[in-house]
């Protein structure tokens, strides 16, 4: 497997492709929870990642515990980094985890560091950092440790409803620094949801975090994301949409459609034909500029939800409020129609 890089003892250029033996303990249990998952434990060298200078996010520097995702989302953006690692990125990202075990430690000592400026850390930027695994190895609770004893301003975007487990880790940082939550929703229809999302909380139970988030005194914001083309952004799912994350309590909504890129597009298609083989030619035809709508579409579709939401009395997030979670993939390239990313 070709992922060195994320050991303790970088590898010397002879032996670059490969971990020693000794780096990767992978297990396996026999729970229902986790059955059929594989766990690939290592030691990492460093645990904060700093953004591509060029990227457009409004944040600097990222914090990803876990590799792969049991939420299973078949449009999952971050399906083509589990090939990096010569993993499968179809079913291996969504059964082949990867857990750096030693993040919380790597982390209380990189923000001790001199060089260290206090910068806002994302999460959940890559993969959910509150999906199944997280359960068993209880990385968060020592990384939002961290965090409050230093101060560091950070956000979480999630889809896990584990959470709520840190709810006072949350409130206990959101005293001393600046804290933002945003779950993600992107739609209601929980017929849609068992297929495209399979390892995710129901719609309706991530939209009881936003509720309980509020209710002690951490707005959080919903990115409405991935907005699927033909299959929930009619007029009438785009309104119960937002009329349930406006009853939440949600701060802000954000819509963001759904995007393919190479490895996710592969393995959505694949989805797509098997469970709604007409509508794979509209694919086609909407995604052959790229790995985004057209831009008209994505208009549409913003200036929908936002009608919507000024309707139920919510919206962009407001200065006053607590900031969400940021987007969490760099901007396309020159030439696309812009939409920052998130799944």
């Amino acid at each position: 497997m070709r992922w060195d890089h994320l050991g303790e003892n970088p590898a010397t250029p002879a032996d670059i492709a490969l971990f020693g033996a000794d780096a990767v303990t992978t297990r396996t249990f026999d729970t229902p929870e986790f059955r059929g998952i594989t766990f690939h434990e290592v030691r990492a060298r460093t645990i904060l990642n700093r953004v591509p200078g060029a990227s457009r996010m409004p944040f600097e520097w990222t914090l990803n515990p876990y590799r792969g995702c049991t939420h299973a989302c078949v449009y999952c953006f971050a399906r083509k980094t589990h090939g990096y690692l010569d993993l499968d990125t179809g079913l291996g990202f969504d059964s082949q985890i990867v857990v750096k075990v030693n993040a919380p430690e790597l982390l209380t000592r990189q923000l001790a560091s001199r060089r260290w400026q206090g910068a806002h850390i994302a999460m959940g930027t890559n993969v959910d950092c509150y999906q199944r695994a997280e359960g068993r190895y209880r990385l968060m609770p020592g990384i939002l440790t961290a965090l409050r004893d230093r101060a560091n301003p950070f956000s979480i975007l999630t889809k896990g409803t584990l959470i709520l487990r840190d709810l006072e880790l949350l409130t206990q940082a959101a005293q001393v620094t600046e804290v933002g939550v945003s779950v993600s929703v992107g739609f209601t229809d929980e017929e849609l949801w068992r297929t495209v999302e399979p390892g995710t909380p129901a719609p309706h139970r991530r939209l009881d975090v936003v509720r309980v988030l509020g209710e002690h005194g951490i707005g959080c914001g919903v990115l409405m994301a991935p907005v699927v083309p033909f299959l929930s952004d009619s007029p009438e799912q785009l309104r119960a949409t937002v009329r349930a994350i406006a009853e939440a309590g949600a701060v802000s909504v954000t819509p963001l459609v759904l995007h393919l890129r190479p490895g996710a597009r592969e393995w959505f298609m694949t989805w797509l034909a098997r469970h709604h083989p007409h509508l794979v030619g509209r694919y086609e035809r909407m995604y052959a500029g790229g790995a985004y709508a057209p831009t008209w579409y994505q208009r549409r579709i913003t200036r929908q939800v936002h009608e919507l939401a000024a309707g139920f009395g919510i919206g962009p997030a407001r200065r006053d409020t607590p900031p969400r979670a940021p987007r969490p993939s760099a901007a396309p390239p020159a030439g696309d129609p812009e939409q920052l990313t998130l799944l």
